[in-house]
């Protein structure tokens, strides 16, 4: 493959792995953070020692007009964008409804919800033929939260999640006829940076696993695989689709 591809979020995790194994398949990458500039140079370094094109661009999902600079400034970089991840997002912390707060609240649908929203704006706007573009290709990473409800804590966090699955097949439909296909993927639990710490738990870490169908978490390598299928060619007839990559999704009491 070959394009422009930028990734919110593309610092650590699913969104590093994805970057990292885009390049190698041709992409220009542009990697996003909001404050992890030593792992985001570290991912754009990875790429370049594998002669590999990658730039890193600070921008936070919450504020508008970084999203508006993020998007300029990869393009002043690469040239016009013809694919997007938007793998950014946060967990909003383990949460009761009784112990809601509306400034996290809030803090948590900014970035989950409307930071995505105003990247897909962006991306509209540079890749729809209507726009003089020539189309492209939109990944949407949401979560098994989000058809569930989460588990328990967890429901604002799977809240905004819903929205993103909600969203992505309105928008597609929005764009089919002008060249942009876009699809949510929705992965289970898989082992981060931002879940090593909890999977370090052998209790908890079992625990989890037993509500797997296939009995173990997803490595950060298969989500980007999954990622990368669905903005190649190879998926040219599929938009608007929210696929699992799940382990065969969720189950529940004894195994």
């Amino acid at each position: 493959m070959s394009g422009v591809l930028l990734i919110t979020g593309g610092a650590s995790g699913i969104g590093a792995e994805t970057a990292r194994r885009a390049a190698r398949r041709g992409y220009k990458v542009a990697i996003n953070y909001r404050s992890r500039d030593a792992q985001a140079m570290g991912v754009a370094a990875d790429i370049a020692a594998q002669d590999g094109e990658a730039v890193a661009i600070p921008g936070d999902m919450a504020n508008e007009a970084d999203i508006v600079r993020l998007f300029n400034e990869t393009e002043r970089v690469f040239g016009r964008i013809t694919h997007l991840v938007n793998s950014a997002g946060i967990g909003g912390g383990g949460m009761r409804v009784e112990a809601f707060d509306a400034a996290a609240l809030h803090k948590l649908f900014a970035v989950n919800v409307v930071g995505l929203m105003l990247c897909c704006r962006e991306a509209a706007r540079r890749m729809s033929t209507k726009h003089g573009g020539k189309g492209g290709a939109i990944v949407n990473v949401s979560s098994m939260a989000g058809t569930i409800g989460g588990r328990p804590g967890a429901s604002h966090y799977a809240a905004s999640k819903a929205a993103v699955d909600s969203f992505t097949m309105g928008f597609a439909k929005d764009v089919a006829a002008e060249g942009i296909r876009v699809n949510s993927l929705r992965p289970g639990m898989v082992l981060t940076e931002m879940t090593e710490d909890r999977l370090k738990d052998d209790a908890f870490r079992t625990g989890i696993e037993s509500t797997i169908a296939m009995g173990r978490v997803g490595r950060a390598e298969e989500i980007a695989d999954a990622i990368l299928w669905l903005l190649s060619n190879e998926a040219s007839f599929i938009s608007g689709a929210r696929v699992d990559a799940s382990g065969g999704g969720f189950v529940f009491g004894a195994r």
